[in-house]
């Protein structure tokens, strides 16, 4: 990539990793440099929070605004209806109307603590595609926006081509997702002066159609960007842990986990993430990212703070912190782990170890908390227990009982 931006917004997206592809470079950081930019990033509501995976995009559209553009958060309140096909195996399953709006309130208190929704020229919007969708009139559809779109061509989509070849075919429903992802963006041109789509590279093939279709219809300039589809250094795909997603909504995955996440990223990745998840200057990511031995974990550290800080706030980087240092180097009981609270009427008579492991999220089976406790990888405050059938009773509770799964992955079990 040998392009030298002259806008800052294009200059941050190259120098710090964020650009997969453009579909046109100059054209683009000239608009940049002549005035506002509004620039949008499709959600789909399909949960009450995003994860991990959709971070890379919140920070495209932060530094955005930072420098000087207008963010824009399209909620999906239309497609979700819809799903989107792309690069799936199956269908998405269906939501009601009410679980769409119930994702979207919890979506977009993510946004906040990112983007500023203030008004002024550079002031983020937050839209939802429902608006212009829910009363499209089919007939009319097809006729004004149907005819631009050629079905050889979105046959070759490497997103639709990779299901026609699955035991799942590809529903008529999905097949339009991609009409109306490109008519989003023609009504944000109509409606908000929009001019830039951004999103991950498996959207390109939507991304193009939007254009061309508001080239068609409006004769309008608009412009796309991708963002690589992140995966970590070993091969797994951004956003997911051991134990399933990692939430950005506090009430879905606590500080103190997702402050986890970071402080275990994979040495190779460090200073990859520091670019892309804080915003810590590039010279001091590559300084960081370059140490070696126990010196990285230090970096690990720094990268878990910056980025918890932002999602969370500082307050909460910093308790997740001493929570960890307690944990990790005193052997102590941190106020801030995930704690699992037992009412006396589920005690019963008590509780096995087996069950303990399950119900603290340390083992996702009873299966796997009883290998996980015959392999001698728990712990029962700081020492081994290879007992399965160990039974915990209310006198047990007091003080909390902690459990160590390995290393890095805690719980603490109290009596309510």
């Amino acid at each position: 990539m040998t392009y030298h931006p002259k806008s800052d917004f294009m200059r941050v997206m190259i120098e710090r990793g964020f650009l997969a592809d453009c579909t046109d470079y100059q054209g683009l950081d000239e608009a940049l440099v002549k005035g506002t930019v509004p620039g949008y990033i499709g959600f789909d509501a399909t949960a009450k929070s995003l994860h991990v995976g959709s971070l890379i995009q919140i920070m495209m559209l932060r530094w955005l605004q930072k420098t000087g553009h207008k963010p824009i958060t399209l909620m999906g309140g239309g497609t979700t209806k819809v799903g989107d096909p792309s690069f799936r195996a199956d269908e998405r399953p269906l939501l009601t109307t009410e679980q769409i709006d119930d994702n979207i309130a919890g979506i977009k208190k993510v946004f906040a603590k990112y983007i500023d929704y203030a008004e002024g020229p550079s002031g983020a919007l937050m839209l939802n595609n429902a608006e212009w969708l829910d009363g499209l009139n089919y007939l009319d559809f097809l006729r004004d926006i149907g005819r631009h779109f050629s079905v050889n061509r979105m046959l070759s989509f490497e997103s639709v081509k990779s299901r026609l070849d699955r035991e799942q075919s590809l529903s008529f429903l999905e097949f339009n997702y991609m009409i109306l992802q490109a008519y989003d963006f023609l009504e944000l041109n109509r409606r908000y002066g929009c001019l830039l789509q951004m999103g991950g590279s498996d959207q390109w093939g939507n991304i193009v159609n939007g254009i061309d279709l508001t080239r068609r219809v409006l004769d309008q300039e608009i412009y796309g960007l991708t963002s690589p589809l992140l995966t970590t250094s070993d091969g797994k795909k951004m956003g997911k842990s051991q134990n399933g997603a990692i939430w950005l909504n506090e009430d879905m995955l606590s500080p103190y986990e997702f402050w986890q996440f970071w402080r275990n990223t994979t040495d190779a990745d460090v200073g990859r993430f520091l670019k892309l998840y804080t915003e810590l200057p590039v010279d001091e990511c590559d300084r960081l990212g370059a140490l070696e031995g126990s010196e990285i974990n230090a970096a690990k550290i720094i990268l878990a703070n910056e980025v918890t800080a932002l999602c969370h706030g500082r307050a909460a980087a910093e308790a997740a912190e001493a929570t960890a240092r307690e944990v990790f180097e005193k052997g102590g009981v941190g106020e801030d782990l995930p704690t699992l609270t037992l009412g006396a009427d589920e005690l019963g008579e008590g509780i096995s170890l087996a069950q303990l492991v399950v119900r603290s999220g340390l083992a996702k089976s009873g299966k796997d908390g009883k290998r996980l406790i015959a392999e001698g990888g728990l712990k029962v405050n700081d020492e081994t227990c290879t007992d399965a059938g160990r039974m915990f009773t209310a006198a047990d509770f007091d003080p909390p009982v902690k459990l160590s799964a390995g290393k890095k992955r805690h719980a603490l079990v109290e009596l309510g």
